[in-house]
């Protein structure tokens, strides 16, 4: 699904109009990645928890030569999906 499909979605189950959810959606995903680069966790209970991580330098390969590499620590967003949201996607 991308982001038109889910405006679509939205939209037919609130009844509200395109352009309105579009810009709600367009905020809340600015709101939260304004809060993950900040370092602040967002919470959305059952769905998931969004954040920013620091991944360590490490080696890696040049998977074309094999040569070793050094790639350097950097920080990263990260999505932990909630309880809810696993279940749901683990139904059978």
């Amino acid at each position: 699904m991308n982001k038109e499909e889910l405006v679509q979605e939205v939209a037919k189950k609130t009844k509200a109009s395109k352009k309105s959810v579009t810009e709600v959606i367009d905020a809340a995903v600015e709101a939260i990645e304004k809060s993950v680069a900040k370092g602040k966790k967002v919470t959305l209970v059952g769905f998931g928890t969004f954040e920013r991580r620091k991944r360590a330098a490490r080696m890696g390969r040049n998977p074309q030569t094999g040569k070793a590499i050094k790639i350097e620590a950097k920080t990263v967003p990260a999505f932990s999906p909630g309880k809810t949201f696993k279940q749901l996607v683990n139904k059978k």
